[in-house]
């Protein structure tokens, strides 16, 4: 096939005029406020992670982050408020892997897949869960809670903030893993509520982000008794991990950061990197590592590949709650 030369040349001017388009589109961006939209609870962990990230690019940015929470629905209402957003940058979601793990059909448009519902920008925190139980019980060690409820079946009681949500998987994976039967009990407003009845002892123990119980465990009004990191945390160097007593068990939430489609690509390079400065910043890393959240810096394509893995990890689990709502 035979191109003029008068095509061939506006072909290149074009490719060149796009090239420099998106260059400066990502440039400029952002020279407005910027909001980011999370599925979670105020005071929860995701929630926590979510206000230091967004204040370290706000700094970076020089233009205000607002974290806005928009929780319920097991996250269908902040996905569809986020995927309904105009494409340009100024609105981002950060959801937490529940909204990527839900059950088909529970839940309007979840679980969210990427990249077919949203562009992947990065990855914000990981944050082991914690297992927390009332000082009256007497308990210290997970293998005498497992212990005592496999003496009282469906008697001890345990906190989740959601159904659906990591808190409740991993309560899931808990009674399966240890062949124990619990009382699952669901609380929709955040750990504030949930922890609070752990505290007055209404309920035995919860199972939830560090950031959510750190001051009722810091003030000794509850006792944090396993963590179910893949290995022992630095920061808190004398709790035993849950795999010490179920071989193989972890459970950790984590947050990434996605736009909506249609999203320019000039712009989602911006925002991954400057993200990317954010989580390897080794004051944020110990700000938030105090906290029990962790950072890691991962490009769009990591991220895509990352909750495709998470997705498969928790579909058993999954599968094992639909089979007991049947």
């Amino acid at each position: 096939m035979n191109i003029k030369p008068g095509s061939r040349v506006l072909t290149i001017a074009c490719v060149w005029l796009l090239a420099i388009s998106t260059a400066t589109q990502a440039q400029q961006y952002p020279n407005r406020p910027v909001t980011i939209i999370s599925d979670s609870a105020a005071g929860s962990t995701p929630d926590a992670v979510l206000r230091v990230i967004a204040d370290r690019l706000s700094q970076i940015w020089r233009q205000q982050v607002l974290a806005v929470n928009h929780p319920g629905a097991t996250g269908s209402i902040a996905s569809r408020i986020a995927a309904d957003a105009p494409p340009d940058g100024y609105t981002l979601y950060m959801p937490a892997l529940s909204t990527f793990v839900s059950l088909p059909g529970t839940a309007p448009n979840l679980p969210i897949r990427l990249p077919h519902d949203f562009n992947a920008i990065g990855f914000a925190a990981e944050n082991p869960m914690f297992v927390v139980v009332n000082p009256s019980l007497g308990i210290t060690r997970l293998s005498d809670l497992i212990a005592r409820a496999k003496a009282r079946p469906g008697e001890i009681s345990c906190a989740v903030t959601g159904i659906g949500r990591l808190t409740h998987l991993t309560a899931e994976l808990l009674q399966s893993r240890a062949g124990v039967e619990l009382l699952i009990v669901p609380y929709t407003g955040g750990p504030a509520q949930a922890i609070g009845d752990v505290i007055s002892g209404r309920v035995d123990f919860i199972i939830e982000g560090y950031s959510g119980i750190a001051g009722a465990v810091q003030s000794g009004l509850v006792k944090a008794i396993a963590v179910a990191s893949e290995k022992p945390l630095a920061e808190f160097p004398h709790l035993p991990t849950v795999a010490e007593t179920l071989p193989g068990f972890s459970a950790t939430g984590w947050q990434v950061l996605v736009a909506p489609i249609g999203t320019a690509e000039g712009t989602i390079q911006k925002a991954s990197e400057d993200l990317r400065s954010v989580v390897t910043d080794p004051d944020l890393q110990n700000k938030i590592a105090a906290r029990g959240s962790y950072t890691r810096a991962m490009s769009p394509a990591e991220v895509i590949a990352f909750v495709a893995a998470e997705q498969r990890k928790w579909k058993p689990v999954m599968e094992l709650i639909a089979k007991k709502t049947q």
